[in-house]
């Protein structure tokens, strides 16, 4: 993203590394092209951060750390990974990952640069029931899918094993990692995320305020 700057003052530039897809070109440019698309979507069109797809989890906050370490002026890195886990209220993005994985805020870094998708991706997937309908069609199976008052606080494992069993009859569209989480966070509505994932929303409203 590139911030509003007055007469002298550098323009800022914004870098979100994110987790997953790190492996190969394809993935990188398949993560990139559906966060260009999800952020498009949630009004930020013209204006969206730099995405860096990182690749496994500890693999991007070495990323993110690497990129505090060595950033310019004007240069302000992003991190977003999966929280893995519930966020204990009252606790911040870092003192949520340093309890969980043991990582450190880098120095220079505040409380604005850490973001969580809570607990996975997959959790904003689910916040947009209509597109999973669309998208895998009548062998969809929504009842694997409860109606859970917040979604946040539904465990990965369970999150993960609902997709999976609602999409298990639908042949070569069935839920996996990689190009058709892609496929469908491409194609999100960011008005459903944010209303059901108050994480996800603090990511879109940090943005649109740079």
């Amino acid at each position: 993203m590139e911030h509003g700057r007055t007469r002298g003052q550098p323009l800022v530039k914004t870098r979100l590394y994110v987790e997953g897809a790190g492996q190969t070109d394809l993935e990188r440019t398949q993560c990139r092209q559906a966060f260009s698309a999800f952020f498009s979507a949630a009004g930020l069109a013209g204006r969206p951060p730099r995405v860096v797809p990182s690749g496994g989890r500890q693999q991007t906050y070495g990323a993110f750390v690497t990129a505090m370490g060595a950033r310019r002026a004007g240069e302000v890195p992003l991190l977003l990974v999966d929280s893995e886990a519930p966020v204990s209220a009252g606790h911040t993005v870092w003192q949520h990952l340093q309890q969980r994985d043991g990582w450190e805020k880098p120095g220079g870094a505040n409380d604005d640069q850490a973001f969580l998708m809570v607990q996975v991706m997959e959790t904003w997937f689910v916040a947009d029931r209509g597109l999973l309908r669309d998208e895998f069609g009548q062998d969809f199976i929504e009842k694997h899918l409860a109606a859970w008052p917040d979604l946040e606080g539904v465990p990965k494992k369970t999150m993960l094993d609902g997709l999976q069993k609602a999409t298990a009859h639908c042949g070569a569209k069935a839920y996996a990692k990689g190009r058709r989480s892609f496929v469908l966070l491409g194609r999100l509505d960011p008005a459903k995320v944010e209303k059901a994932c108050p994480h996800a929303r603090r990511l879109l409203q940090h943005l649109r305020a740079g």
